[in-house]
């Protein structure tokens, strides 16, 4: 899986016009599921994620966690995370997982998240979805399993 995280001071998805997620500080996580993506993967990266240190000590330091600071998470799926760029100026997906296991998985993830302790909200998966974020740092950072 690959992940893009985002401290932000405020997030929030809409669909339609409708606020359909939102967070205040925490993160915003932007998720896909690759090919030959499973449980595994979703696990460990809900995982690190809850234990990261990318959040601001008394001192200045990134030395807290989400968990520490009692920050939420707003996950969006986001299969453009699978982009090939290797050929060509039309970017290839193929690498994503098909959108059912990636529904599958992004809900997983999610759930996984939320089971850690932290309080999450989602986008709406193969929406067409506008973010909004204030990203605190700004601080942004990429994750990949299979790295």
């Amino acid at each position: 899986m690959r992940a893009l995280l985002q401290r932000v001071s405020e997030a929030a998805v809409r669909v339609g016009g409708d606020v359909v997620g939102e967070t205040g500080p925490g993160l915003l996580i932007l998720i896909c599921a690759m090919q030959g993506d499973t449980e595994t993967e979703a696990e460990q990266l809900a995982a690190k994620i809850s234990k990261l240190r990318i959040f601001t000590d008394e001192a200045g330091k990134m030395n807290r966690s989400i968990l520490d600071c009692g920050g939420s998470a707003l996950v969006v799926s986001q299969f453009t995370l699978a982009a090939d760029t290797s050929r060509g100026n039309r970017p290839g997906f193929s690498y994503a997982a098909p959108p059912a296991e990636g529904e599958r998985l992004y809900e997983y993830f999610a759930a996984q998240l939320a089971g850690l302790g932290i309080p999450v909200r989602t986008g709406r998966f193969g929406a067409d979805m506008r973010v909004a974020l204030i990203n605190d740092g700004p601080v942004t950072i990429w994750l990949d399993t299979s790295a």
